[in-house]
């Protein structure tokens, strides 16, 4: 790729020289001593802690020194998400990115453009010699995606500015000035295994659309992780099969967009078990054709007869009856903001290990009682099958704040410089400005950025045009200083 002629050309440099680098959520020392790098050969000021954060410090502008600093802020790690037959170690191998019809994307998988873009803002703006701005302190945090550890834990002492420009926006023309809070739960359910003789069959659910369980959750995507569950649990009714395995989903931020099961089953059952396979399929394929006209339910024998150690049949009933009785997607719609969600739930990921099942949510509320109760209803549905559940992750939502002079300033350099009025929004997916402000409570946050689709799934895009009216307008919103 090249982007020579391009006003950003050095944003889009800095983004494929990270798209090289593995960042996925919890791999982030690689990319943070890439930052570290970049802060040492331009002689910067920096900070990078043990959690892998790092503050990059330019000081102001000759005519900028008595403005106060600004700080912009993104994250480093990236949700990896690949196509069935995409072959990649996300942990050792970097993404490889191509450009089509004014988008840049990546084969196969995830671009990372959430986050990866803001780090490229970030390091072109400090880089820049003739850049016009008051002090910035670049702000890159770490595992936001799984939890926002980074932003949990990162010390903010050393800075100085209390005005932020978080860059993890998705929506072009759109300032974000509120989000939900969130957390993470799980449900675990153990069982025994037992022999028995039988075909191994292999049920698989692909083709689904899935999205942000966030920004996406509103849509209606088919969810791959509840549908398998519907799928085992009604099959229950139509033949006797025995359970294997169950797996789904790779982020618990990102709905799931296959599922597979592993079943076994007499020779007497197969035609029941195919007949029933494909009347599910044909009912699913009616409730979800607007949303998810790819869906697929296909059924495949891996071994004609074989001895398998199965679930007993108690797990198996506890982990169906969890699966179709689980709350999941919006729960509630806000009646403060049109159109917003207030409460939702993914359930992003499902594992089968030997002897244990787990499930894990995203649970997202812009209203901390509704997103109490919520995890309280996943507790007492898991503890009542004899489940086992546990939580982490938790972070606060970032409420509205109607006097933002920065807000007021960012509208008006927007409608100076592209004659348009952006919008003001809250958003229902998670963003790191809530734990900010826990640490500095005077803080001033706007979220913003390029446009970006189908964020956490192989068709993610960035567009290009976008990225570079972005580019132009942090550099004149920059210059314009805050006296």
């Amino acid at each position: 790729m090249q982007f020579h002629h391009s006003p950003a050309e050095r944003v889009f440099y800095y983004f494929h020289e990270i798209c090289q680098i593995p960042h996925g959520s919890g791999n982030t020392k690689a990319v943070s001593d890439y930052c570290v790098q970049f802060a040492k050969e331009h002689g910067l000021e920096y900070y990078q802690d043990s959690l892998n954060n790092v503050i990059i410090i330019r000081e102001a502008a000759k005519g900028y020194e008595d403005h106060k600093p600004y700080i912009i802020q993104g994250h480093l790690d990236m949700v990896c998400e690949k196509d069935a037959d995409r072959t990649i170690d996300f942990e050792k191998e970097g993404l490889d990115l191509y450009e089509e019809q004014g988008y840049l994307k990546a084969r196969g998988t995830t671009l990372g453009a959430d986050d990866g873009i803001a780090i490229a803002y970030g390091l072109a703006l400090l880089e820049k010699e003739d850049l016009k701005s008051p002090r910035l302190e670049v702000v890159f945090t770490v595992d936001e995606e799984t939890g926002m550890y980074g932003a949990k834990g990162i010390d903010l002492s050393v800075l100085k500015g209390r005005e932020l420009l978080n860059l993890d926006s998705e929506e072009e023309g759109i300032f974000l000035c509120g989000c939900a809070g969130g957390m993470r739960a799980r449900a675990e359910f153990s069982f025994t295994r037992e022999i028995r003789s039988g075909i191994l069959a292999v049920l698989t659910l692909t083709g689904l659309h899935g999205g942000h369980s966030g920004s996406e959750i509103q849509k209606e995507y088919g969810n791959a992780i509840q549908l398998m569950g519907r799928v085992l649990k009604e099959l229950e009714q139509l033949c006797h099969y025995s359970l294997i395995h169950i797996n789904g989903g790779l982020k618990d931020n990102a709905i799931p967009r296959e599922a597979s099961a592993e079943i076994l089953l007499s020779e007497d059952n197969m035609d029941s078990f195919h007949s029933a396979v494909s009347h599910m399929e044909s009912i699913l394929h009616k409730e979800y054709e607007n949303t998810d006209p790819e869906l697929k339910l296909s059924a495949s024998v891996k071994k004609a007869e074989t001895s398998e150690h199965v679930m007993a049949k108690q797990g198996k009933h506890q982990i169906l009856t969890f699966l179709y009785t689980m709350p999941n997607g919006v729960q509630h719609m806000s009646t403060d903001l049109y159109d917003l969600v207030e409460t939702s739930l993914n359930a992003g990921i499902m594992t089968t290990s030997e002897n244990h099942v787990q499930i894990s949510f995203s649970i997202r509320s812009s209203v901390s009682s509704r997103k109490r109760l919520l995890a309280d209803q996943i507790r007492l549905l898991t503890e009542s099958l004899l489940g086992c559940y546990t939580e982490d992750g938790e972070y606060p939502a970032w409420e509205y704040r109607k006097d933002s002079l920065l807000r007021k300033r960012l509208i008006q350099v927007y409608e100076e410089l592209f004659n348009q009025r952006p919008k003001v929004e809250a958003i229902h997916a998670g963003l790191e400005c809530g734990l900010f402000l826990e640490k500095l409570p005077d803080l001033d946050c706007v979220s913003l950025g390029p446009q970006i689709d189908d964020i956490h799934t192989p068709s993610e895009k960035l567009s290009i045009a976008s990225t570079e009216k972005i580019w132009k307008f942090l550099l004149e919103f920059l210059k314009k200083g805050n006296l």
